[in-house]
């Protein structure tokens, strides 16, 4: 009998990934974040808290508190579309400063 070959070590890592990820809403949209929003904004913005299917985001600046704002229902799709169903209904900004 011969042996299988050997399987690659991240399809463990990524199966132990899976199953130790939070299931919450504000977990599962700080994971898909930076892919849904792109690089410029997750440098300038993060989701804090999610609430009644609100998402709240710490933004660095006014300026970028109001784009984001602007661009909520597109951000809110993105984010419902990454999370497999809708999962958030609004957006709300506000100004932290780091």
């Amino acid at each position: 009998m011969r042996r299988r070959p050997p399987r690659p070590a991240s399809i463990a890592v990524q199966a132990l990934t899976d199953a130790l990820a939070p299931t919450d809403a504000l977990a599962r949209v700080q994971q898909a974040w930076p892919s849904s929003v792109g690089a410029a904004v997750a440098r300038e913005a993060e989701p804090v808290t999610v609430h009644r299917r609100t998402l709240t985001v710490a933004c660095r600046s006014a300026v970028w508190a109001q784009e984001l704002d602007l661009m909520g229902p597109e951000l809110i799709e993105a984010l419902n579309r990454a999370l497999g169903g809708t999962v958030l209904e609004g957006l709300r900004c506000r100004v932290t400063r780091a």
